[in-house]
Order: structure tokens, then C-alpha cells, then sequence
């Protein structure tokens, strides 16, 4: 092999080995359900156990969450640079909503299905912030008002109502932040789900496909 044609096929590899680390750097996966892993969860418990476990529903290996008057989540600690991966991506379904609650106040502070993107204050923890998004059973898709125990925390509807199925949400963490909070940040330093029913005395069943961060839509 000539001289000209090894420095162009070590400048072909050099580029293809570029753009193949540029796309594994473009996403960050924060569950690993299709793939059976809890290992990186910590269970927070607030009022009895939500049972998490893997199943597989069209498929595919998702993570289904099933709460009876309990309210426990999984929280993974895990430092994003929203700068480089602004979209939180990830699918849910329920199998019902919940009734006769009104999810602004404490007695009906439950949701079949939550995912919580955090803030830490450090050692200044009532800085903490928490942006949740929520799986509504009466809220309008869309709005948005303060979490009924914490002014720290601010609730945002996704999707309200009875499920159609699979539903697969791509969220601009830093932009909906902003919107909440009035703040620009530029890092996150946990995600967390929950399905939870304590307030409500109700039962709910809900499922979470992968979640991951991305560079891009």
C-alpha cells in the first residue's frame, strides 16, 4: 500500500471514529429498563412500598410500577450538563388515572405516573428544586402550579386522562426551568420516578420505558 492511500484510509478511520464518539456523547442514559438494570436506583419511601419490577409489554422489557395506597420512588443521582444534552426523552403508559382528586392540594397530591428531574442545593438543601412532570388524572395537559408540600417543586402536566397506550415525551429541561422557576441552570443532579396512591387511598399501575438525555430532539 502506497503512502497516499494509508494516510487517507487513517484519516477515513480517524473521522468515522470522530463521528462514532460525537453520537455516543450525544446521549446519556439515565434507566436502562429495556435492559433489566436497577443497579444505579436508590428506593425513596414516603408511605409504604410501590412495587417496581420488569416486564415485558409489547415486546420489549419495560420497567411497571404498581402503587396500592403507598407511595415509594426510585431516585438515581446522576450530574447532567444541560448545555450539552437539554432533552429528557423517555415513554409511559398507564393503565388508569385516579378519581375524584384534585392534585393541587395534599389530600390529592398523587399521580399514576411521575418523573422528577432535580436540582441539588448541596449543603443548602432547602435550595433543592424539583421540576416534575406528571402524569395527571385531572389537570389540563400543559399546565403547571406549585407541588401542595413544597414551594421548591413545581408540577407540569404532560398528559391527563385515561391512556391511549404508549406515550413518548422529549422535554427541554433547561427551557421548562426556566418557565417554572424563572432560573437558568445549566445542571441537573437527579432524576426520579414514582407512582404513588397514599394520599388518595387509590391503586394505580403505570409502565416507563428507557429514559435518556440527548444533544438533540
Amino acid at each position: 500500500m502506497n503512502t497516499v492511500k494509508k494516510t487517507l484510509l487513517m484519516l477515513l478511520f480517524s473521522i468515522f471514529w470522530s463521528v462514532a464518539t460525537l453520537a455516543v456523547a450525544m446521549k446519556l442514559t439515565v434507566g436502562n429498563f429495556s435492559g433489566g438494570d436497577l443497579g444505579d436506583w436508590k428506593t425513596k419511601s414516603f408511605q409504604g412500598m410501590t412495587r417496581y419490577r420488569f416486564v415485558t409489554q409489547d415486546a420489549r422489557q419495560v420497567l411497571e410500577a404498581e402503587s396500592k395506597n403507598a407511595a415509594s420512588g426510585l431516585v438515581r443521582e446522576i450530574r447532567v450538563d444541560l448545555e450539552k444534552l437539554p432533552y429528557l426523552n423517555w415513554s409511559w403508559r398507564v393503565k388508569d388515572v385516579l378519581t375524584g382528586i384534585d392534585e393541587r392540594t395534599k389530600a390529592g397530591d398523587d399521580y399514576p405516573a411521575r418523573v422528577y428531574v432535580i436540582v441539588s442545593g448541596g449543603i443548602a438543601f432547602w435550595r433543592t428544586r424539583t421540576l416534575i412532570y406528571v402524569w395527571s388524572s385531572r389537570q389540563p395537559a400543559g399546565s403547571t402550579w406549585k407541588n401542595a408540600f413544597t414551594g421548591n417543586a413545581r408540577v407540569m402536566a404532560l398528559q391527563s386522562g385515561r391512556g391511549i397506550g404508549w406515550v413518548t415525551e422529549h422535554r427541554d429541561v433547561r427551557a421548562d426551568f426556566k418557565k417554572c422557576f424563572n432560573d437558568d441552570i445549566i445542571f441537573i443532579d437527579a432524576v426520579a420516578i414514582m407512582t404513588d396512591t397514599d394520599n388518595s387511598k387509590q391503586e394505580a399501575t403505570a409502565w416507563y420505558g428507557d429514559i435518556f438525555f440527548s444533544s438533540e430532539r
